[in-house]
């Protein structure tokens, strides 16, 4: 997912400004709406000029998220000598396989990326500083693209080795017909609210959240949004990026694991939730079963076309009323392989993807996100009366109120797959407790760190 998801209150309190915003500080040399993709600038270390040759991009794409073939398909289009090959698979499948897949003789061009700093230790990745200074991506706000910086050993400084396919936000989607039914009014705005909506909905016989946690832990989702709630996001974001010291074993973690343990074993989450993947999730949802779903806004469009008029999203609510959102939000990040056979194309389709028009286009209607790259750059409407247009509206609100963190599934290569799903499916299935998810979590994060 996008990790998952997929993907912001960082290390110091500048790195919570917000992947997403586009009015953030930063200049830009261009007229709003300009195509830049194709304007070469001069760096004796690459190329920007795309020429005529016949070129064959290799892409490895995560599974279930049509962004990328979109942007790939329209490319194609505009510049005719570029033909693509995409594979796809789960993401934690591209976490397992991406080490071995970028070592082989036939790397893609262009992967998805489950996390960074173990690929660039290896030298898998490419550092991308040429483009960036070749592209001027500095025209780019600097916090769009922090996630995406690689230093010695740690996320968040450093070289640039990755860019965005679409900047996401997290949230909670809801059925509009089933909230009404259970006399909700307006987004909850305390998590105390949100929880008595999910009794009512419980008490109502409407299932209260519909959420995956096969193959991926997409309980994480809640846990996290919790997680965020329940103590400094700041610590969340150090432990991510690998500052030392950082610990996932904190109280607002424990807190967080209790509560998903609260809401499974009152049957806020479907019995079968170990049982059901992400497009599972999807389906059951917009066939009405679940009043909420924990999702990021790169399913907005698709919500927007299989029960129109019928979903709405919200951030997750603040724990005491009137505090700050913080919500999962990272870009869905994609490099370019160290032993690509095409890495100036490649760069280049990147470059084209933020600031070409109808590329950015593309990341709203089929992303359902904000397509990032220049700040001057006007980010294209939604439908009015869609969810596609709350979510965008979220995502300004994110920035607006600093709240962006990334998603603790990034904190490494193997957290993911090795603990936090293993982990958290036994934990809904009553085979953990929340003080031994927090523990196996961290040992797992201490294990690889450690290597």
């Amino acid at each position: 997912m996008a990790e998952l998801l997929p993907n912001l209150a960082r290390r110091r309190t500048v790195l919570l400004a917000s992947l997403l915003s586009v009015g953030m500080a930063a200049t830009a040399c261009s007229a709003p709406g300009e195509d830049r993709s194709s304007a070469p600038k001069s760096d004796a270390a690459v190329k920007t000029d795309l020429g005529t040759a016949p070129i064959t991009l290799e892409m490895y794409a995560e599974t279930g998220f049509p962004l990328a073939k979109a942007l790939a398909d329209e490319f194609s289009k505009q510049h005719s000598n570029v033909t693509f090959t995409i594979r796809e698979d789960q993401f934690t499948v591209i976490v397992e396989n991406a080490p071995r897949v970028m070592a082989s003789d036939n790397s893609p061009d262009i992967i998805r990326l489950p996390t960074m700093v173990d690929l660039v230790k290896d030298d898998l990745l490419k550092n991308l500083d040429p483009y960036f200074t070749a592209y001027g991506w500095d025209k780019f706000p600097a916090s769009q693209l922090m996630q995406l910086r690689v230093g010695e050993n740690t996320r968040g400084t450093g070289s640039l080795y990755g860019m965005g396919l679409g900047y996401s936000v997290t949230g909670v989607f809801y059925n509009k017909k089933l909230a009404a039914q259970v006399g909700m009014t307006q987004p909850p705005a305390t998590v105390a609210d949100f929880e008595q909506l999910l009794a009512k909905a419980k008490t109502a016989g409407v299932q209260p959240i519909m959420q995956f946690n096969k193959n991926t832990a997409g309980i994480n989702f809640p846990h996290q949004a919790l997680q965020n709630q329940f103590g400094d996001p700041t610590q969340v974001a150090d432990w991510i990026f690998q500052k030392p010291g950082a610990t996932f074993d904190t109280p607002a973690a424990l807190k967080a694991t209790q509560t998903i343990q609260k809401w499974a074993q009152a049957g806020y989450f479907p019995k079968d939730a170990n049982a059901i993947d992400y497009a599972g999730m999807v389906g059951e949802f917009q066939k009405g079963n679940g009043l909420f779903m924990f999702n990021g806004d790169w399913e907005s469009a698709n919500l927007d076309k299989g029960m129109p008029g019928n979903v709405g999203f919200f951030l997750f609510p603040t724990e005491a009323p009137g505090g700050k959102h913080v919500a999962m939000s990272a870009p869905n990040t994609f490099g370019v392989s160290a032993k690509a056979k095409n890495p100036d194309a490649a760069a280049f389709f990147l470059n084209w993807a933020h600031t070409n028009e109808k590329a950015r286009e593309i990341a709203v209607t089929v992303g359902g996100s904000s397509p990032g790259g220049p700040s001057d750059l006007p980010v294209p409407a939604a439908a009015p009366n869609t969810v596609l247009a709350e979510t965008l509206k979220a995502s300004q609100q994110l920035g607006a109120e600093n709240g962006a963190v990334d998603f603790t599934a990034n904190a490494t290569g193997g957290i993911f797959a090795a603990a936090i799903t293993p982990e958290m499916q036994k934990l809904v299935a009553g085979q953990q407790t929340p003080e031994g998810y927090v523990k196996a979590v961290q040992a797992e994060y201490a294990k690889e760190l450690s290597r």
